[in-house]
């Protein structure tokens, strides 16, 4: 969980005419696009999914390492989160997620955990919001 000045990640563009991009970060290179009905052509995940994503990993992550520290008999988790965009609420954007955690675990470790899930980085970061400074490289 890399949410400290962590790695790069850098974008570039596949040229006129196409909204396919090649991400590159932490050693790792993977498509991203919008859907077709968005105008993509559907070979990578759109920027929202890249978020969804974050957060269900970083709830993962976070999640196995409280419970490794615990030695709790937390066999597997499983996160699930979908992101919609409400435009009358504020913030307009929803994020939901599902948690399902797998193992022998008595009640009180399963609500610690889930308590838990709300402490990872990329939650926090959502919910209290971020500043982004923009420069033009050169």
């Amino acid at each position: 969980m890399a949410g400290d000045g962590g790695a790069i990640a850098h974008v570039r563009d596949s040229g006129p005419g196409s909204l396919k991009v090649t991400i590159s970060v932490g050693g790792q290179s993977f498509a991203g696009d919008e859907p077709v009905a968005a105008g993509g052509t559907g070979t990578g995940p759109a920027p929202h999914d890249l978020l969804s994503a974050g957060l269900a990993e970083c709830t993962a992550l976070t999640l196995r390492l409280y419970a490794d520290r615990k030695a709790w008999p937390l066999e597997a988790i499983e996160v699930s989160v979908t992101h919609e965009v409400q435009a009358e609420a504020t913030p307009k954007d929803l994020f939901r997620r599902e948690i399902r955690l797998i193992g022998q675990l008595d009640a009180d470790q399963k609500a610690r955990l889930m308590e838990i899930a709300n402490r990872c980085p990329v939650h926090r970061t959502l919910t209290a919001g971020s500043r982004i400074e923009t420069a033009e490289a050169s």
